[in-house]
């Protein structure tokens, strides 16, 4: 069995419950999905049309501060879910390993939401994950949306999943050896990082976003990321910063999807 139905649960306010909270008032299904070395929380909600829309979250909380590495990495504001409600297709959400909830697993160890956040363990077990899925939901074609560090894991995911057809990155540090440098942040050695990677399959159409006001992952940084990785796609901007407007754009950039998609269709 790929997945199995998981209550949803509102009676706290933990990172895990705030999430929850959000897929409950939208509708939203809650699953078990089994990777190839974990299990994945996920939330699935029917749609119109034949295309699979699968939004991975930021990287959420990895550490409390400089010295101490955080229980639970499960974001608190979960902007990816946010957008995914607003979206009309048949969507699912697809979560990390030891996030919403899952951290006590005799699997999980905080290095896969520090410098591994983004390794091979990491992108094999989710996409192992989404195949299982979109194999037995009968989807034969995908849309990869990541919102932040999700977007890195798209990136990735992208690379290896045939049925991809569309990626779509949102305020994505993309270039995580330049995006850590830039912070000062520890270097993520343990992570495979997109811009050192060979560049995407022809099959899969790239649309990449930035927000103006972003401070975190600027659109140079984005850009530069993509030069790096032999990508001619265009970066958007978009009148946002990391965290905030997000839900204002997104109507507009489910047409440019949609726009996207239709001409792949074409003849």
């Amino acid at each position: 069995m790929v997945g199995i139905a998981i209550p949803v649960i509102t009676g706290c306010a933990s990172p895990a419950t705030k999430t929850e909270r959000v897929a409950a008032d939208s509708g939203m299904t809650g699953l078990l999905l089994v990777g190839s070395a974990f299990s994945h929380s996920a939330f699935f909600a029917e749609g119109r049309g034949d295309d699979l829309h699968v939004y991975l979250s930021g990287d959420g909380s990895p550490w409390i501060d400089e010295h101490r590495i955080a229980k639970d990495p499960t974001p608190r504001n979960p902007v990816a879910l946010r957008l995914m409600a607003l979206d009309p297709r048949p969507r699912l959400y697809l979560g990390r390993p030891c996030y919403h909830g899952l951290t006590d697993s005799s699997a999980c160890d905080p290095w896969l939401w520090t410098n591994g956040r983004y390794s091979e363990e990491v992108v094999a077990s989710m996409t192992h994950a989404l195949e299982e899925f979109i194999q037995q939901q009968d989807f034969r074609n995908v849309v990869l949306i990541g919102y932040s560090g999700g977007g890195v894991l798209a990136w990735l995911i992208a690379e290896r999943l045939e049925q991809v057809r569309l990626l779509v990155t949102l305020a994505a540090n993309l270039d995580t050896d330049a995006w850590t440098a830039r912070h000062g942040y520890t270097p993520l050695l343990g992570s495979l990082n997109p811009a050192k990677r060979a560049a995407l399959p022809a099959r899969v159409r790239q649309l990449h976003i930035a927000g103006e006001r972003d401070a975190n992952v600027p659109p140079a940084l984005i850009q530069t990321a993509l030069n790096s990785a032999g990508s001619q796609a265009i970066v958007q901007v978009l009148a946002s910063d990391h965290r905030c407007g997000w839900q204002d754009h997104w109507p507009s950039v489910l047409r440019a999807i949609s726009r996207i998609r239709e001409s792949q269709r074409d003849p």
